[in-house]
């Protein structure tokens, strides 16, 4: 497969999981486990997972819809690129230093998810990684 191609799946993925949050409110019954935070906590946290949804999926939207515009010659396409990277590259070392490993720990299902988000993030993080490498001349 091409860079391209790799960038094509990586935006559509992205695309995919920033819409996704939509979800998560009820998939993770988060409104009743913040009945018990301060109404300012509750609404921060809510508008906070709307945007970085909102982030994700323009950020997918981007690099599905521009990859020939990424991988140009130029120093938008290497600080765009970049700035992926690095988001990417901190989202991935998240998984192992933000999240507590008694929460998937014992649990199959949250096992296999934090696995495979690992590897979301480390596929993604190498995607752009990739692209900013084959810009850099």
């Amino acid at each position: 497969m091409t860079l391209a191609t790799h960038l094509h799946i990586v935006g559509a993925v992205l695309l995919l999981l920033g819409a996704s949050h939509i979800f998560f409110n009820r998939y993770f019954g988060w409104e009743q486990e913040l009945q018990n935070v301060s109404l300012l906590t509750r609404n921060v946290f809510f508008v906070h997972t709307f945007f970085i949804g909102f982030g994700v999926a323009l950020a997918g939207a981007g690099t599905l819809f521009y990859v020939d515009a990424l991988l140009r010659h130029d120093a938008l396409s290497r600080a765009v690129l970049a700035a992926m990277a690095a988001f990417w590259l901190c989202r991935l070392l998240a998984q192992f230093l933000g999240y507590d490993s008694a929460i998937w720990r014992g649990n199959r299902f949250r096992t296999r998810m934090h696995i495979a988000f690992a590897m979301l993030w480390c596929y993604v993080t190498m995607t752009y990684g990739l692209a900013l490498k084959a810009v850099w001349k």
